[in-house]
C-alpha cells in the first residue's frame, strides 16, 4: 500500500505541469500576512509552491515529503524564484529535523495516512517552538458529498482520511486557537482542486512544551 502511495504522487509530480498549480494556498496566504517571518516548516509540501511563497515573504523554509519527484519541482521552482528551501524526502520521522526549532508549521492538504497521524503531529508538536504557529488546511469530515458531486475538487476518496474539527483539537490539544472549523470553500489550485468541497483550517499557538495525548 506504502509502495502505491508513492508510485501515485511521483506519477503524478513528475508531469510537467504543476499539479496544484504555483500559486499559494488562499489560507496560508491570508495567515502568513500576519505573522513576523522566522523558521517554518511544511509537511507533505508536493511540488513547493507554498515553501516557495514563504520563502519569498523571508521565513527560513524546511520541507518534507515522501515524492522525490516533488522535491525535483520544489527545487526548480525555488530556483526560478531566487529562493533556498530545505527539502527532505522520505519518511517523517527519519527526516532529522530538530526539536524546539520552528517558528512556524503550515500544513496544507497533508493527508498523511490514519495510521501515522497521531505519531506524525507529535513529533510535529515536538519541532515547534512553544508559541510558535500551526496553520492547517484539509479536507474536513463532510467533503465526500462535494467529491462524489465533482470529483475534479480532489481530496481523499475515504473518510478515513478526513479531518474533523475534533481530530485537530485531538493532535494540538494545548494550544491558543486562533481558528478552528470546518467550511465550504471554492478551490481553483492547479488541475486537482477546482470547485466546491469541504475543508477544515486551524490555526494555533503553542502554549507549552511537548504534545499530551
Amino acid at each position: 500500500m506504502q509502495d502505491q502511495w508513492l508510485n501515485m504522487w511521483n506519477e503524478r509530480y513528475k508531469q510537467r505541469e504543476f499539479a496544484y498549480g504555483v500559486a499559494p494556498n488562499e489560507y496560508l496566504k491570508e495567515q502568513l500576512q500576519n505573522l513576523t517571518p522566522g523558521k517554518i516548516l511544511l509537511g507533505a509540501e508536493g511540488e513547493g509552491r507554498n515553501a516557495v511563497y514563504a520563502a519569498k515573504l523571508g521565513w527560513e523554509v524546511s520541507a518534507f515529503d515522501i515524492s522525490k519527484e516533488g522535491k525535483n519541482k520544489t527545487l526548480e521552482l525555488a530556483q526560478e524564484n531566487q529562493v533556498d528551501i530545505d527539502y527532505r524526502v522520505g519518511s517523517f520521522p527519519e527526516l532529522g529535523f530538530k526539536a524546539s526549532h520552528f517558528d512556524a508549521i503550515a500544513l496544507v492538504y497533508a493527508h498523511f495516512p490514519p495510521s501515522l497521524r497521531a505519531s506524525y503531529f507529535e513529533l510535529l508538536d515536538r519541532c515547534l517552538k512553544n508559541k510558535g504557529h500551526v496553520i492547517f488546511e484539509a479536507f474536513g469530515k463532510n467533503h465526500l458529498p462535494y467529491r462524489e458531486k465533482n470529483n475534479k475538487v480532489g481530496g481523499p476518496p475515504d473518510f478515513d482520511s478526513l479531518y474533523s474539527i475534533e481530530d485537530l483539537k485531538q493532535f494540538f490539544p494545548d494550544y491558543q486557537l486562533i481558528e478552528l472549523k470546518e467550511q465550504e470553500v471554492e478551490l481553483s489550485e492547479g488541475l486537482y482542486h477546482n470547485g466546491v468541497g469541504s475543508v477544515t483550517r486551524f490555526h494555533g499557538v503553542k502554549q507549552q512544551e511537548g504534545n499530551k495525548h
